[in-house]
């Protein structure tokens, strides 16, 4: 699994064969990661439960001593926090931040991965939890919220990630949670706005006020 994730993470999943991750290990039967993995869609799901079961017990410390109550921040902290000290204690290099965000690529893997990863009991509570917090918000804003930030977890792992296999930035991990945590709380609880009206001008198109 880590030839594959190093792979992935590195080409992306359409241009890494199951034969090249067999040549990566020094293995010549094409058919052995099929072997012992089934498809690829079976592997990528094999490799993201192993860090994902690792986040989610990080998370559970957060919430052991007790739920953050109505402060969104500290439900946010117990959300993003937990999987950059996850990538933090992989050491360099690692691949793993850079392998999700190839995977949140790929639509139908993302959903996936994605629905699997939100069953996991302390990520399932710390959604539930911050849910209730935003629940004024309307629910297309709110789902659209929800899939930004997830997107922004993702990308702030694998471009630090990714800075540190090329020489390391100043920034440490902490500092970069951080971050992290003041733009999704930015994010999340960010005034919502109407619409712009659109005019119709037949002939000059379409005119936004």
């Amino acid at each position: 699994m880590v030839a594959a994730e190093r792979l992935y993470a590195e080409h992306g999943l359409l241009a890494v064969s199951n034969r090249r991750i067999g040549e990566a290990v020094g293995q010549r039967n094409v058919t052995a990661v099929g072997y012992h993995f089934g498809s690829r869609t079976e592997l990528v799901r094999a490799i993201m439960a192993r860090h994902g079961e690792q986040v989610d017990g990080l998370r559970g410390r957060c919430l052991a001593g007790g739920p953050p109550g109505d402060d969104v921040r500290g439900w946010v902290e117990c959300l993003a926090r937990p999987p950059l000290r996850y990538l933090a204690s992989l050491g360099v290099p690692s691949w793993s931040a850079r392998f999700s965000a190839q995977v949140m690529t790929e639509p139908a893997l993302g959903k996936l991965v994605g629905e699997e990863a939100c069953a996991r009991p302390h990520l399932r509570r710390i959604l539930d939890g911050l849910g209730r917090r935003l629940d004024h918000l309307p629910p297309p804003v709110r789902e659209s919220r929800g899939t930004m930030a997830r997107q922004l977890v993702t990308a702030v792992g694998a471009e630090r990630e990714r800075a540190l296999a090329e020489g390391g930035p100043r920034e440490s991990w902490e500092e970069a949670s951080q971050g992290l945590v003041d733009a999704l709380v930015g994010l999340l609880t960010a005034e919502v706005t109407e619409p712009a009206r659109t005019i119709r001008n037949p002939r000059q198109g379409d005119i936004r006020p």
